[in-house]
């Protein structure tokens, strides 16, 4: 959430921002009004805290005199009703905190629908064929590399079996991104090919937990839409919606010392969504499922570097893309699609020849303080103070998608997939599946 002082003294920016999110801006003025509400019972209950606590005192010295301690008595009933009302108001002034969403980057699109976002660049040509191409379902089915059937009989719509080489290509790519993003010499060449100064320390692999509390959801900002996660009956835990979530909660309550920073994640899980409200979207092939498995890149870093590690995922996320020579473009996105955390947000979609069109295949979001206000997780400096960390997570791969994306473009006219170079040597150095 938004530090208050900041709301305060920027009112109009943060109103704005709010427009232009698609929020209500007079969630700002209201936040505001229970902040006055809530700084003048803080003062009151100060004031009659002091006094109850001087009359105690004066009530220690010899036989307290009967004004003493009707004294004692009103101060009590008076902190008593204040500390409700204070109560009442916290709940309201946090609730309304919460809702209202973080400012976006000066350099970010204004817009009202995803239609909005802007196509910075576009990387390669769309692959042509001399035959028809397949989507990648029709390609799926005719290897026996899915079967949605079985997968509907045992857990229902929107899921699938994969098979055969479709799941070691997708173990391959795993092999491929852990070994490349744990390589601080590719690290190294990415920030120097983009001219970014910056740490280039590697990431950390990770396997992070696949269920998270809804505290530690909330404070990431995460949760909702809560139509879209999947609760688990009789308590209070959540199957993550993606490992950014279990990442960038992973540190909360902590303080860093500015030398471990930046830290760097990179998280591998099978991640679960409802998508409510997609029905009938992409049903034929694996696009839109409720069970999916994801790369995710997780970091955090002083708020100085924030925004330039911002910069290396979308440079990571270009690197993989061009190394597995697909087209794609690189679209930034606008305010109203950034999602409420983030201060920016970049995306690529890659082009995919069986739908005739680009889709989106990463994503890359930073939050700048953001999240880090409702986790408390802080760095303390050189000179030993603390100060919120920044967080950015980005898409290394959503498994289901590049798949995807792999078997459109690499397709052949007797539908088999040729695999992209740098896949091979995870593959017994095979060219095609």
């Amino acid at each position: 959430m938004l530090d208050i002082n900041y709301i305060r003294a920027n009112q109009p920016k943060v109103e704005a921002a709010a427009t232009n999110k698609g929020f209500d801006p007079a969630l700002v003025s209201s936040v505001l009004t229970l902040d006055e509400s809530r700084r003048a019972l803080l003062s009151q209950i100060d004031v009659l805290r002091t006094e109850r606590n001087q009359n105690a005192a004066a009530m220690k010295s010899g036989k307290p005199e009967q004004t003493l301690i009707d004294h004692g008595k009103q101060l009590k009933v008076e902190l008593s009703k204040l500390e409700t009302e204070l109560a009442s108001v916290d709940e309201e002034y946090f609730k309304t905190l919460k809702q209202i969403p973080n400012v976006p980057s000066d350099d970010v699109p204004v817009g009202l629908s995803e239609d909005e976002n802007v196509v910075v660049e576009t990387i390669g040509e769309p692959t042509k064929f001399d035959f028809k191409p397949k989507n990648h379902y029709e390609l799926a089915m005719a290897r026996g590399w899915l079967d949605k059937e079985r997968a509907a009989k045992v857990a229902g719509a929107r899921f699938a079996y994969l098979l055969g080489d479709l799941v070691k290509l997708q173990m391959a790519i795993v092999n491929w991104v852990m070994d490349a993003l744990s390589n601080e010499e590719i690290i190294k060449k990415i920030a120097a090919d983009n001219k970014l100064d910056i740490d280039t320390r590697p990431f950390i692999p990770v396997l992070p937990p696949f269920m998270i509390k809804t505290e530690p959801y909330d404070a990431m900002d995460r949760l909702e839409p809560r139509e879209d996660r999947y609760k688990i009956e009789g308590s209070e835990l959540w199957l993550q919606g993606s490992a950014e979530h279990v990442l960038g909660s992973m540190h909360a309550d902590e303080i860093f010392d500015q030398k471990d920073l930046p830290l760097r994640y990179l998280g591998y899980a099978t991640s679960f969504r409802q998508e409510a409200g997609t029905y009938g979207k992409d049903m034929e092939g694996i696009i839109r499922m409720h069970q999916f498995d994801k790369l995710e890149m997780e970091s955090f870093t002083t708020a100085q570097d924030g925004y330039n590690e911002h910069l290396l995922f979308v440079a990571i996320q270009r690197y993989l893309l061009d190394a597995l020579k697909l087209p794609y473009q690189v679209v930034q996105k606008c305010t109203y699609d950034i999602g409420k955390p983030n201060a920016r947000g970049i995306d690529m979609d890659v082009y995919l020849p069986g739908q005739g069109k680009y889709r989106e295949t990463h994503t890359a979001d930073y939050m700048t303080d953001y999240q880090a206000r409702r986790l408390k997780t802080r760095v303390r400096n050189d000179t030993g103070e603390t100060e919120l960390i920044h967080t950015n997570d980005a898409t290394a791969f959503a498994l289901g998608r590049i798949l995807i994306a792999i078997l459109e473009n690499y397709q052949t006219a007797d539908s088999k997939v040729i695999i992209p170079e740098v896949l091979r040597p995870y593959l017994g150095n095979k060219e095609q599946i």
